[in-house]
């Protein structure tokens, strides 16, 4: 499924209307009806209060419908017109008329005061935001800022449902400049919108669904538009290792996890725990001599290669003790626990050096110690996968946090194509880009994975999966979700407060249990 912003979903509604010749008021015809199956199937009552909402534009004309066609099936909704009926055209102008001479009543905003609106809303069990749709750019105007502000009063107490995006939020960026509808559902039409997994989107947005209103989504195609993916379970389940029955340790890969610190001592562990648990054959964990006890005491699964090491670090010595081994792992995971520490800079380049063309997961301060050593990335001959989060992003890119939260998807795609990478950029809806310049989004995960080690699990599945023959993408697109999945599940029976590492790789096996 792709995700669409602005200007995309303006190509495809012209390229529908012109090219395949279904009109712009059968569009907004069949929006409003959809709208009105998920209003009847999440209502609250039997008898809903139903209050639309409607502005001027295309998602005002969705908000006729939707009153209409309420009425047709035996309810009383209110239509609330927030703007003076003069200023609507087109479509829109075509769907209230219809709504006029049915003869329905309209509540007109400019003949009637804020006070006399909340009091409608408080009665309300369901309130429809037709207000402003995906043109948003900028600040919200009057009436709407107050209209808006009302209806979020009712947070928690009322089913807000907006057509399309939420009033307010960019469905290019998903900024909110002062304020936006908090959504309890959002019903978008054709595919969703960028907004709802960017910036302030997913704090807006709810529960989401993408509805069929007669758009092919090959129209996208068609247009040659280059639109990000959604990463849903079906994708997955074409993503993950096919695992043949009369398979054995050597038919899934060998996977190496170099890490580990005196003060970070778990993060190669989870790293090479979640590579084991999620189908790696075998998983070679190198770490300081200084830990191996602790290490192998907490992972007996795993092989062991001890490495030589000063002040609690690998030493410049331990390359030469890996680099003849280097070549029987089919991937490599290079940085969880490993901190940094002097000379790091030219003790990675050496390693990186003596790689052959395994595919390589670069994570954590391996990504600090590489930042100046990106061209070499660039030319190593094997695929190499980046994986930080927006602080070591920004690192990277000698920007601020800020600067990446802002562009996050212009920022992978840029990135992952500059140093021929693979990219993913972590955060509360996770961005993969390819060095084709291919972008996937994941809608998936919260603020269970908000504690330390989490981070290392999804370094370990992202290993295993190289290890057992995927693609890199394919490794990112399985990795990345379930991960997240696992997450939001145990985080029900767990609480968000209490999901550790250890829990979110057993959830792990859960959804491949699941999906496989």
């Amino acid at each position: 499924m792709f995700v669409a912003g602005q200007r995309e979903m303006q190509q495809i509604d012209q390229y529908t209307i012109e090219k395949i010749g279904l009109p712009g008021v059968v569009l907004m015809e069949n929006a409003g009806a959809k709208v009105v199956e998920e209003i009847l199937a999440s209502s609250p009552c039997q008898n809903p209060r139903v209050v639309v909402l409607s502005g001027g534009g295309n998602n005002g004309g969705d908000g006729f419908v939707i009153a209409r066609r309420l009425f047709d099936l035996g309810f009383k909704p209110l239509l609330c017109l927030l703007v003076n009926p003069d200023r609507i055209k087109g479509d829109a102008k075509s769907h209230l008329d219809v709504y006029i001479n049915r003869g329905f009543p309209i509540f007109h905003l400019e003949e009637n005061t804020l006070v006399a609106l909340q009091n409608e809303l408080n009665q309300a069990d369901i309130i429809i935001d037709a207000m402003l749709g995906t043109g948003v750019n900028g600040p919200v105007r009057e009436p709407f800022k107050q209209v808006i502000s009302m209806v979020n009063a009712y947070e928690g107490n009322k089913l807000v449902i907006a057509v399309d995006i939420p009033s307010g939020v960019s469905s290019d960026n998903g900024k909110v400049e002062g304020v936006a509808i908090k959504a309890v559902k959002t019903i978008t039409f054709v595919f969703p919108k960028k907004g709802f997994f960017l910036d302030d989107g997913p704090k807006y947005v709810g529960e989401w669904k993408a509805v069929d209103i007669s758009v092919p989504h090959s129209v996208a195609e068609d247009l040659g538009l280059l639109m990000p993916k959604l990463i849903t379970e079906p994708l997955v389940k074409t993503s993950v290792p096919i695992r043949p029955q009369h398979g054995h340790k050597g038919t899934f890969g060998h996977a190496l996890v170099l890490g580990g610190s005196r003060q970070f001592v778990g993060a190669p562990i989870f790293a090479a725990k979640a590579a084991l648990h999620s189908g790696a054959g075998l998983v070679t964990l190198a770490v300081p001599e200084n830990i191996y006890p602790m290490a192998a005491a907490q992972n007996p699964e795993s092989l062991f290669l001890p490495l030589s090491d000063k002040d609690g670090h690998f030493s410049e010595k331990a390359i030469d003790e890996i680099s003849p081994n280097l070549h029987q792992f089919d991937s490599v995971a290079i940085g969880p626990g490993m901190s940094r520490f002097v000379g790091g800079e030219e003790w990675i380049r050496s390693l990186i050096t003596a790689l052959e063309n395994q595919s390589v997961v670069i994570d954590a301060d391996a990504l600090y110690l590489l930042r100046n050593e990106l061209d070499m990335i660039r030319q190593y001959k094997g695929n190499v996968i980046f994986t930080p989060h927006p602080g070591e992003m920004a690192r990277l890119l000698d920007k601020t946090v800020q600067e990446v939260e802002d562009n996050r998807i212009e920022t992978a795609t840029t990135f992952a194509k500059k140093y021929h990478v693979y990219l993913l950029l972590k955060g509360h809806r996770s961005v993969i880009a390819t060095p084709d310049g291919d972008v996937y989004i994941n809608p998936h995960g919260h603020d269970a994975l908000g504690k330390g080690g989490s981070g290392d699990v999804l370094t370990g599945l992202i290993t295993s999966f190289l290890a057992q023959g995927v693609s890199p993408l394919d490794a990112l697109i399985a990795a990345s979700y379930l991960h997240a999945k696992a997450a939001e599940q145990k985080a029900k029976s767990l609480s968000h407060y209490g999901v550790m590492p250890l829990d979110i790789i057993d959830g792990v096996r859960e959804q491949l249990n699941q999906i496989t």
